[in-house]
């Protein structure tokens, strides 16, 4: 039974991917390759107009102000809540 669990647990590791255990990150300094990577749902297309709302806009002050940039919602910014770091770019 011990065995049948840790085979199940690394199953499911593999299955969920990076994501799985991937680091917070910062919002405001992440390249959009590392947006991508981090966070669900956000492809490289959404990575990237992160990165130019960011450049343009200037700094996310919340999570929720994920939301300005087209395509990412409230459900986006909820289902990555606990993966999204929010501090200056200093």
């Amino acid at each position: 039974m011990k065995k049948f669990m840790v085979a199940m647990i690394a199953g499911l590791g593999l299955a969920l991917g990076g994501q799985a255990f991937a680091a917070p990150v910062n919002i405001n300094t992440a390249a959009a390759d590392e947006l991508d990577q981090s966070l669900i749902g956000v492809g490289p297309s959404k990575a990237a107009a992160i990165v130019a709302d960011r450049q343009a806009n200037g700094p996310f002050a919340s999570a929720d102000d994920l939301t300005r940039v087209k395509g990412i919602g409230p459900a986006t910014v909820e289902r990555n809540r606990v993966d999204i770091l929010v501090k200056s770019a200093q």
